[in-house]
């Protein structure tokens, strides 16, 4: 559905059928067919969500025991929640193809899985997972899905940031769809913080219906077979007394954003040299792209002798205010250029808040 949904709509039309795929996303959920039906009188606003077991398993255990990346992977292995090769999960091709999904519903928009910013969970490391609980918060792969406003950048200034797919956007100041896939920090007091082991949830925002969760069971064979037999179902009652399910909307046709365009926050772990005027200049940095400031932590090395003959260090933590993520892409590459700051330990977006 996420790489040929057009085409299949299409077919179908032309045979006069119809076509369901709830189980295409979150399993078991009832989530797609209420977008589709139940909220086609309302304004989707924003989709969040949880919406693979495999990378929630493991970022949990990661989270609950302290074990590693790839110890937890092995867990998830074992227990059949993730593949031998389990590539499509841990990189985020399952959750962006997901994404584009709901993306379509949501908004009225062909979305293809292409269009879908990616990023997996690879490159989560135990200490992001202990520096993300020392500050009230937890690890997850979030899809996100949501309507954008606001001008573009300025041609010139910090353009849409990289990422494993790009997408396409306008380069106007029009309204757009922002859709993405990566790891993100959010409070443990959020709903989607609580999602333990394999379960999927997924948060819609409208207008008039407000905050909406659903919560399950994402994967497996018995929870996959009562939504496939839920479709059966429906298209059954169709034959017999006439009329057929939702068709494609595309009516509202908007260009999807490139993930520059994006509004959020970034988790930024520097390693930087113990000397005065450090700080000023990683100040200055992120005021010349704009980037608010909200929370700075340093502690100084404490194990010198590993140093020898090295300037003594410090760790400088810095949660931002949101910006757009092409400002905030473009202010950790211009900090890896200072003289002062010997490399960035970790990056990591923040959600939720």
């Amino acid at each position: 559905m996420a790489e040929d949904g057009p085409t299949l709509y299409v077919a179908a039309e032309r045979a006069g059928v119809d076509l369901y795929y709830e189980a295409a996303v979150a399993g078991a959920i009832p989530l797609l067919r209420p977008m589709r039906e139940s909220l086609a009188g309302d304004d989707v606003r924003r989709v969040l969500g949880i919406v693979n077991g495999t990378t929630n398993y493991v970022l949990d255990k990661m989270d609950s025991t302290g074990a590693g990346f790839a110890e937890a992977v092995e867990q998830a292995q074992s227990l059949g929640y993730a593949e031998a090769d389990p590539t499509a999960d841990i990189e985020g091709f399952d959750a962006a193809a997901k994404a584009a999904i709901l993306a379509s519903l949501a908004f009225h928009t062909r979305v293809a899985a292409q269009d879908v910013y990616r990023e997996g969970i690879t490159e989560v490391s135990a200490a992001d997972v202990a520096a993300a609980a020392g500050m009230g918060r937890v690890v997850k792969l979030l899809a996100i899905c949501e309507l954008a406003d606001g001008p573009a950048p300025a041609a010139g200034s910090v353009g849409a940031s990289t990422g494993h797919s790009t997408g396409k956007g306008t380069g106007n100041g029009l309204r757009g769809v922002s859709v993405r896939v990566h790891p993100a920090m959010i409070p443990r007091t959020h709903p989607l913080a609580g999602v333990r082991e394999a379960f999927n949830a997924v948060f819609v925002e409208a207008d008039a219906a407000g905050q909406l969760m659903f919560y399950g069971p994402g994967a497996g064979g018995d929870p996959t077979a009562s939504a496939v037999l839920g479709d059966v179902v429906a298209v059954a009652r169709h034959r017999i007394v006439g009329g057929l399910g939702p068709r494609e909307s595309t009516y509202a046709d908007l260009p999807v954003l490139p993930m520059g365009r994006a509004i959020t926050r970034y988790y930024i772990n520097l390693d930087v040299v113990d000397r005065p005027g450090v700080l000023a200049a990683v100040a200055t940095e992120f005021a010349r792209h704009e980037v608010s400031i909200q929370q700075v932590r340093q502690s100084i090395e404490a194990d010198l002798e590993r140093l020898g003959d090295e300037e003594p260090g410090a760790e400088l933590v810095i949660v931002t205010h949101a910006a757009p993520d092409a400002a905030l892409s473009a202010t950790v590459a211009a900090l890896v250029e200072l003289d002062v700051v010997r490399g960035v330990t970790s990056v990591m977006r923040v959600e939720g808040e």
